[in-house]
């Protein structure tokens, strides 16, 4: 493929995601006029998704004998054909008896072509990251398995009986028979899927180990965004419930720190600002946990000192109101010390 053919394909895919994006809104407007008001998730989700492309794009097209370009592309698209595809099928839910075309091709394809864009994320990535190649030829048999657990994932689900997205509609093409060993079937999809996303992520602490210079510094911007997410898995319950704004920002943020940080490290920009990213990420962060835990505990203890002695279960706006005074005092000589450190 010459360079002009896939800075063309590129773009054109990228462009498809947009017009995809575009489509999607367009659904969610029309949603939300007709009395069915979607959450801020469904708002916020495809503009992450427009940042995602044109990184996705960039990369594809300047480097087009670079597979992680495509993989990005690839996973755009299909992410965004999968929001398109659920707002499609709620409006055709809301509107008047389903006025749609294509409502039940639609559904079935809600129900499985998700799991081709999230392995080309969470496996064949990290396989080929950051110069397009595997780290030896003993990785491809985690390539094949790759391949070989989204195929049977995709038609499994392609054709397992039941509601597709908690949408209140069965798989069009549900076979019945499945539905006896679908137990077995998602229990042995799921320790594989795992082994290959463990083997894939095991593949990129192994070049890590084994890079030097520049390359040891683009897995560090990877592996700065990716060590981010099991942190949010820890703390994004009580976000959610204490804000869903909060939450679907921070989520979507994310989201978008992945092909933002392969962008950077395969167009090699600013790559040696990591190690101060990932400093200051630590410093602040662990500041940040710090004083959330002081605060939270001191109203919790304060609250329960304030029930034992009075015997009322509301304690008085002014507790909550001295309690962030206190946290607000101790924040600020830290982070004045946090400046002043070595460390940053």
């Amino acid at each position: 493929m010459s360079t002009r053919t896939a800075s063309w394909l590129a773009w054109s895919l990228c462009g498809l995601t947009l017009a995809l994006i575009a489509c999607t809104y367009a659904f969610v407007v029309l949603i939300t006029i007709r009395g069915h008001p979607t959450d801020v998730y469904s708002y916020l989700t495809p503009l992450g998704l427009v940042s995602c492309a044109l990184v996705r794009g960039v990369i594809a097209s300047r480097q087009r004998t670079n597979p992680v370009g495509w993989f990005l592309v690839g996973s755009a698209v299909i992410l965004a054909f999968q929001d398109f595809m659920f707002q499609y099928t709620i409006y055709n839910q809301v509107s008047d008896s389903g006025v749609l075309p294509l409502g039940q091709e639609m559904v079935w394809l809600l129900s499985w072509t998700y799991i081709p864009g999230f392995m080309l994320l969470v496996a064949l990535l990290p396989l080929y990251f950051p110069n397009g190649r595997l780290l030896s030829s003993r990785w491809r048999w985690v390539v094949r398995l790759a391949f070989l657990v989204t195929i049977v994932y995709a038609v499994n689900s392609a054709f397992l009986p039941g509601e597709v997205k908690d949408l209140g509609i069965v798989n069009p093409l549900g076979i019945e028979t499945l539905q006896s060993i679908s137990s077995l079937i998602n229990n042995v999809l799921f320790v594989t899927l795992f082994a290959v996303i463990f083997a894939s992520a095991l593949s990129l602490v192994f070049r890590f180990r084994h890079s030097r210079g520049q390359e040891r510094q683009q897995i560090k911007w990877l592996a700065f965004a990716a060590a981010l997410l099991p942190v949010w898995l820890v703390v994004n319950f009580p976000i959610e419930s204490f804000s869903p704004l909060l939450f679907a920002v921070v989520d979507n943020l994310l989201f978008m720190s992945i092909p933002v940080a392969v962008g950077i490290a395969i167009l090699k920009y600013r790559l040696y600002d990591i190690d101060r990213i990932i400093n200051r990420t630590l410093v602040y962060g662990s500041l940040t946990l710090m004083l959330a835990l002081l605060y939270f505990g001191g109203v919790t203890a304060t609250q329960a000192l304030f029930t034992v002695l009075t015997g009322q279960v509301e304690q008085p706006q002014l507790v909550i109101v001295v309690s962030t005074l206190v946290i607000a005092a101790l924040f600020t000589p830290l982070r004045r010390r946090i400046k002043t450190s070595k460390m940053v």
